[in-house]
């Protein structure tokens, strides 16, 4: 029991045991159907069970796992034809080597399946096209893996299947209700009525802060983001970023008395919002949430009506923040909408390809995806680009040297490859020692037992459960160890050579590792650390300028004297790419072993500031996309308000991403002149005017501004702590490379 308590403290809901144990009793079974044909069929069921069953874990209903099995069995299958056909050439292995491996590692960018299932792909590519064979091979290889997949797709459907849940939608419906119930609580306090006490007020407030936390907690603790090309996940990862800014701005409310109208579009956001979390929870009634965002619909106009009326230009704060609350609200309903209207569609309708209206086709998701990572400075290309380079000369390497078994070799490589130079060559010292530990451990097996099969084939089901288990609860070194014990039973079963298995595999995983190291070394040798700066100004920059053109979008809307501006679609598209590369950054960020020179709490707000500044770009846009565009007669005076503040603000960001990138230092925060002040006295006089509405927008488009200005405040403390690591680091390679010189000069 206690053994078991152990494991679970370290393999969190059991998911490493359950894939474990699910091979451990699969597996050999395979191995033994292969074992009645020949030693190919054995090999490949073997192996094929080992991709199938334990390098790949997918999620969703059984009938979804059923599906992936499937499909990765399909993908598989080809790759082995395909690399059957090339093994024997040289030149055209490795070249195809290199092809293969860069599309199945960048394909990652598409779907976070497609990234955990990358090795389980790669793996019947890698074991074909390193075992010499020629077309008369391929059926046989095939009928192993064949095997493989069969038995792979019984044992996810009835062995052990994992609860069908989603934690990001959980965690999604749990912010939703709680930031309702924060504004349920200061939509009571502004009315006078019960609920709306200090103390409630501030409960619910904590409350949501915590959910809003969870949530973000649980988004970037994958390694991958973790969304698919379904429907239903790409509207949900959507509102994470929404409701992480629905968060900031509901926790700046106050709760002012004697605005009813901003009060009842409160509650009625808070409505909204529970209904959502009711939606996503599976329960809930269609019916009533469309009757809850029309009500919200009603009360946003009710505020505008109420903003639009008012002689007094100060009385336009309440009706800002109202604005901006229903805005924020607006967008998490109709992406909880696309969520559920994708998840409840019919088996034929899924196959019709029919999608919910306002979303894009997954073909068309796929390739914008693929497209936002087709820069020079993209950590998944990095990557991409690292594991083709490095599996191609493991396997010119292996080629070169005539090493017996040089599948070993570009398993090495790929089992050890990382980010960097100095993570690849501690998980090579590790996978050579847990190597080393698990030929000690076979060959003693092996000494002993003799060629006693029987006491093989019971070991076998034990040494799988090991290596399966061994990762997740003890660490590589011992996943590899285990690993090695398996293989020595397996060949020992097929045909007894002692424990020179072992020495033959240490021999070819060395050289594997050393190719990685070398690869490592040569192809961006630091790591995530200078990526993650580098995306994180890219996207500062790019969602700065989104934020600059929205604001001349409305700009010209507002002015008669200007020409108008198209509204800028594209620069929002260019903003949304640049996040998604910074998402890939930071968890790659994340994933890296060692210590973190900034705080993680630090970077984390660096990553969401980008969020928040490019949704407040969208609630710009939005603002003015009601307008007619139709706006007679001069304001020049608020136009250069505006302008002026747009200008102010977006040029902070830019000088933000010029400090993140390079040597420039971290702009101090902008004063705090109220841009929304400057405005209303810029519009007095037409608040009584028949263009009160569009006076109205150009308030509030100076208070989306004020937002984004607030929010350099809670940026500039973690941009230096980056830029002072950047600056150590700069200081510590000068004094090397001086006491370099120095010893030279002296030698």
């Amino acid at each position: 029991m206690r053994l078991i308590e152990w494991v679970r403290r370290r393999d969190s809901g059991f998911n490493a045991g359950r894939r474990a144990l699910r091979t451990a009793l699969v597996m050999p079974v395979a191995f033994g159907v292969g074992m009645w044909v020949d030693a190919t069929v054995a090999t490949y069921a073997a192996f094929g069970a080992f991709a199938l069953l334990l390098f790949v874990d997918f999620s969703g209903t059984i009938l979804d796992r059923v599906r992936a099995q499937l499909a990765l069995g399909v993908v598989g299958a080809a790759f082995i034809a395909l690399g059957t056909a090339a093994s024997d050439v040289t030149w055209i292995n490795v070249i195809l080597t290199a092809g293969v491996a860069f599309g199945v590692w960048f394909s990652g960018v598409v779907s976070s399946v497609l990234a955990g299932a990358a090795t389980a792909m790669l793996l019947p590519y890698v074991l074909s096209s390193s075992l010499s064979g020629t077309p008369a091979d391929i059926p046989g290889r095939l009928g192993g893996w064949g095997i493989a997949v069969a038995v792979s797709v019984v044992a996810v459907a009835v062995l052990w299947p994992a609860p069908v849940s989603d934690p990001l939608r959980g965690r999604v419906a749990e912010a939703c209700a709680a930031l309702a119930d924060r504004l349920r609580a200061g939509s009571a306090a502004g009315l006078g009525l019960p609920g709306g006490s200090p103390e409630e007020v501030a409960g619910a407030a904590e409350r949501a802060e915590h959910a809003v936390t969870a949530l973000q907690r649980d988004f970037y603790g994958a390694p991958y983001r973790p969304t698919g090309l379904s429907t239903g996940a790409r509207a949900l990862v959507r509102l994470v970023d929404e409701l992480t800014w629905l968060g900031e701005i509901v926790g700046r409310l106050t709760t002012p008395r004697g605005t009813a109208a901003a009060c009842k579009a409160a509650f009625a956001a808070a409505v909204v919002l529970h209904e959502s979390a009711d939606l996503l929870d599976g329960g809930g009634d269609t019916n009533r949430f469309h009757g809850a965002v029309a009500d919200l619909r009603a009360a946003s106009r009710d505020v505008e009506r109420e903003a639009t009326g008012e002689s007094r230009p100060d009385a336009l704060d309440p009706g800002f923040r109202s604005q901006e609350v229903s805005f924020a609200v607006a967008a998490v309903a109709a992406n909880v909408e696309l969520t559920v209207a994708a998840d409840r569609r019919t088996l034929w309708r899924r196959v019709l390809g029919w999608q919910p209206s306002g979303i894009g086709s997954p073909l068309h998701a796929a390739r914008e995806r693929a497209a936002a990572h087709l820069e020079p400075h993209s950590v998944w290309l990095h990557n991409s680009v690292r594991v083709a380079v490095a599996l191609a000369l493991a396997v010119l390497v292996a080629r070169l040297t005539g090493v017996e078994h040089s599948f070993w070799v570009v398993l090495g490589a790929m089992a050890v490859l990382r980010s960097n130079a100095l993570s690849t060559g501690q998980t090579a010292l590790r996978g050579l020692a847990g190597t080393f530990a698990g030929i000690v451990v076979g060959g003693a097996l092996v000494t002993v037992l003799g060629t006693q099969r029987t006491a093989f084939w019971l070991l076998l089901p034990l040494a799988v459960l090991f290596a399966g288990l061994a990762p997740a609860v003890v660490g590589f070194a011992a996943g590899q160890a285990g690993f090695t014990i398996a293989i020595f039973l397996l060949f020992n079963i097929i045909e007894p050579t002692g424990w020179r298995v072992g020495i033959v595999r240490i021999e070819d995983v060395a050289i594997g590792c050393a190719v990685s190291l070398a690869v490592g070394l040569l192809f961006w040798p630091r790591g995530a650390g200078r990526a993650l700066d580098q995306a994180m100004a890219e996207a500062y920059a790019d969602s700065a300028a989104y934020l600059r053109d929205a604001v001349d979008f409305g700009v010209t809307r507002c002015d008669g004297t200007v020409p108008a501006a198209d509204a800028p679609h594209s620069r929002a598209l260019r903003a949304a790419a640049s996040a998604r590369r910074l998402d890939d950054a930071f968890r790659t960020y994340l994933g890296e072993r060692g210590a973190k020179p900034v705080p993680l709490t630090e970077v984390t707000r660096l990553v969401t500031g980008v969020a928040g500044l490019r949704l407040a770009a969208d609630a710009v846009l939005d603002l003015w996309a009601g307008d007619p565009g139709t706006a007679t007669g001069e304001r020049g005076a608020a136009r250069r308000v505006l302008e002026a503040a747009g200008d102010a603000v977006t040029g902070w960001y830019d000088a933000l991403a010029r400090a993140l990138a390079g040597p420039a230092p971290v702009p101090a925060p902008l004063p705090g002149t109220d841009t929304a002040v400057l405005l209303r006295e810029a519009v007095d006089h037409e608040l009584r005017a028949t263009s009160a509405a569009t006076a109205v927008r150009m308030v509030w488009t100076g208070g989306h501004l004020d937002a984004a200005r607030r929010l350099q405040r809670t940026l500039v403390g973690p941009a230096r702590h980056t830029r002072g690591r950047k600056l150590s680091n700069t200081i510590w390679r000068a004094s090397r490379d001086a006491a370099q010189s120095a010893s030279a000069v002296s030698q």
